[in-house]
């Protein structure tokens, strides 16, 4: 039997060695045989006898394996059969890891993958194994799609295949068997609506609808209008023949700005893509963007990728939202995925949001993007009335050493029931999640596995959240005391305690549990944890911000960002101070982020916030890198990576020790249980941040090929830098 080579054309036997005789007529056949490989050929190519495809028999082909020393492209001889299929951009089959065996590859396990290009001839000097299969003809990967992949592959030291697994949904056969329909015409360009409460905003929207590519930082005013704002820069864009794509941290966000953009433009202009839809609807809506019968997008995290053609507007709501961190590897975050796409596409840019990120500010800073917000009259019209009472007013008040509330927030929510509900936000989820020692106020701690402990309910007994095990015979272990005592309380204890403060108003809770999309404009009490604020109709009379401690200590470089995010989020529900709006934070006045939030001044909190950062060297002045794993695994990859000049290395510091159990899953990037990872930090200055994830890219890749099993995690701009 003979088989042809997809790169020679030569023909040899099952053994290896050539048909024709010896002496001078096989040297004459060899060079016939070399001639007739450097001309056009007119008969097909064969591979065990089955034709291969004329014109451009070779199909570089993106093996679906995420392996970073496999971080590249394989060729494949294409079929007669598949030429017509096997298209760039497809899915198919194909044998990876096969061995070549007297002369022709034999074994290795069937893979998914892409086709990114056909070729002539393939540069690598063996047989070449045929496609197996052509999954689909539809081109999902299309060559801008492959493009932004790879960028956002380099960005993050990760390889392209697992990149491309977070950009193309699974494949649903019955949704690609659907007819492709035509796209609606274009719309007419909107009216500026509420974008006029903004200095520049109307200008803004007109760039859009005339094909330019502004680029913005927009600090939207306190209220509702912020989605109808959004769907009418969508609008604007789509006026102009371009696609437009929006990511929101959640369904809900989405959701609204989707009601928006159907309530201005009608069907069939844009899709959502949320995980509620379903993996064959999503799909199918994909699939509208891929084909070009819809162009504009309204969606969550991963629409980040969506194939939007002729890209003239990205948008991203509320960047500092920890949603818009993609977990699995290489954990690229939506805000610098949009700012490549930006880039590279041409494309308008909108980072919009209730506060301002560091991030955001920098963009400002450097220029890349100007500034959008409102004028101090305008915010005063729109922000309620910001009232604080710090420690020292709380050890004042004998109300607030006996109840929950202090007596101006009793007041404040007696008051507003009267005119509406009342929001009441709390830091933490479940009764009482932290439990201390009465005595010596000693966090309590489990006995079995020394995870804290807490309390589900008014009459449970002490539980440990790692591994569920009761405490019910618990005794202090320094000082041996018996009585416990809350050190967090979570809303479902602040519900039980606001019900019997206000027996004749309904409670209702929003959070982990539960999320209320919405409640209705009549007097109730609704206790929600950060992130679960349900909308009221006509807005909240007056909201409550407890514990603001809580927030404020955590060991977090962002906890005052993420803290005047998460308080910012609830107040811009309140009414307006001039219809009766009132909020009540529990936090010290003194502290930068109550005072931002007194002033409704969240930008001017990020400029502050940059400047201190780059005092010291911080992200995002800095790029940084995360290496963890064992403490020998890790310094053994930055001795080997080739890393920039000037870079600091800092550490290696222990990781904590996390056991999961039922109330703690284990995390993406913690360590195995029983095993103690170390972390080091890498950072360098601005415009080496390429040059580092080059480094540490080839340094893992390096690892796996000396076949070095210790695994070691490595994460650019990690946002949780504690």
């Amino acid at each position: 039997m003979s088989v042809r080579s997809a790169k020679t054309g030569a023909v040899s036997r099952e053994d290896g060695q050539p048909e024709a005789g010896g002496g001078g007529e096989q040297l004459a056949f060899i060079r016939e045989t070399v001639r007739k490989a450097r001309e056009p050929r007119a008969k097909p190519r064969t591979w065990r006898g089955a034709a291969l495809a004329g014109e451009l028999p070779v199909a570089r082909v993106l093996v679906d394996k995420g392996l970073l020393h496999l971080d590249q492209y394989f060729d494949y001889a294409v079929p007669e059969a598949m030429d017509a299929e096997a298209q760039p951009g497809v899915r198919v089959r194909v044998r990876f890891g096969a061995r070549v065996v007297k002369g022709r590859r034999e074994g290795g396990e069937l893979h998914d993958g892409f086709v990114v290009e056909r070729l002539t001839e393939s540069d690598y000097r063996g047989p070449l194994a045929p496609l197996a299969q052509v999954l689909s003809p539809e081109p999902v990967l299309t060559p801008s799609l492959l493009a932004l992949c790879r960028a956002v592959a380099d960005r993050y030291a990760g390889a392209l295949a697992d990149v491309v697994q977070l950009a193309v949904p699974p494949r649903r056969a019955k949704a690609e068997a659907e007819p492709v329909t035509e796209p609606l015409p274009r719309p007419e360009a909107p009216a500026r609506g509420s974008w006029s409460r903004y200095g520049t905003g109307p200008a803004f929207l007109l760039a859009l609808a005339r094909g330019d590519a502004p680029r913005a930082v927009w600090t939207a005013l306190p209220g509702p209008h912020w989605p109808q704002e959004l769907a009418r820069a969508i609008a604007a864009t789509l006026a102009s023949g371009r696609g437009a794509l929006a990511v929101l941290p959640d369904g809900r966000a989405a959701g609204r700005v989707d009601a928006a953009l159907t309530e201005l433009l009608g069907a069939g202009h844009h899709v959502l893509l949320t995980a509620d839809a379903g993996p064959e609807e999503r799909y199918r809506r994909w699939l509208a963007i891929s084909r070009g019968s819809a162009r504009a997008v309204v969606g969550t995290r991963a629409a980040m990728f969506a194939p939007v053609a002729d890209l003239g507007l990205v948008a991203l709501w509320d960047d500092g939202d920890s949603s818009h961190a993609e977990p699995h590897a290489p954990q690229p975050h939506a805000r610098e995925v949009l700012l490549l796409r930006a880039t590279e596409e041409r494309a308008g840019f909108l980072l919009g949001g209730l506060t301002c990120t560091v991030e955001g500010a920098q963009l400002v800073d450097t220029g890349w993007a100007l500034p959008l917000g409102a004028g101090r009259e305008q915010v005063r019209a729109a922000a309620p009335l910001i009232r604080t009472v710090g420690e020292l007013d709380e050890a004042r008040d004998a109300a607030a050493r006996a109840a929950r509330l202090p007596s101006l927030a009793w007041q404040v929510t007696r008051d507003a029931l009267l005119r509406g509900p009342v929001l009441v936000q709390v830091p933490r989820r479940g009764y009482v999640p932290r439990l201390a020692c009465e005595r010596c106020r000693e966090p309590a701690r489990c006995g079995n596995c020394a995870g804290p402990l807490e309390l589900t309910g008014g009459d449970s007994a002490p539980r440990c959240t790692w591994c569920g095990r009761p405490e019910a015979a618990w005794h202090c272990q320094e000082c041996g005391g018996f009585r416990l005592r809350a050190q967090v309380v979570g809303a479902r204890r602040t519900a039980d305690e606001l019900g019997r403060a206000f027996p004749k108003v309904p409670v209702r809770t929003s959070g982990r549990d539960g999320i209320l999309p919405s409640v209705p404009d009549a007097p109730a009490l609704v206790i929600s944890t950060p992130g679960a604020e349900p909308v009221a109709a006509g807005g909240y009379a007056a909201a409550l911000l407890l514990d603001g401690w809580a927030l404020l200590n955590r060991p977090d470089l962002r906890a005052g960002e993420e803290t005047l995010r998460r308080w910012t989020a609830a107040a811009a529900l309140v009414r307006p101070a001039g219809e009766g709006g009132t909020v009540v934070v529990l936090g010290e006045p003194t502290l930068r982020p109550v005072q931002a939030l007194v002033r409704w001044d969240p930008a001017g909190f990020a400029v502050r916030e940059l400047a201190d950062r780059a005092e010291l060297g911080f992200p995002p002045v800095s790029r940084m890198a995360s290496v963890t794993g064992s403490a020998a695994a890790v310094a053994d990859l930055v001795a080997t990576a080739h890393l920039p000049e000037g870079t600091d290395v800092l550490g290696p510091v222990p990781l904590p020790v996390s056991a999961p159990g039922p109330g703690r899953p284990r995390r993406p990037g913690d360590p195995p249980p029983g095993e103690r990872w170390d972390r080091v930090l890498l950072r360098v200055r601005p415009g080496t941040g390429a040059a580092l994830a080059a480094a540490l890219k080839a340094a893992q890749t390096a690892r796996t090929a000396r076949k070095q099993s210790d695994p070691v995690r490595v994460r650019i701009d990690p946002p949780d830098i504690g």
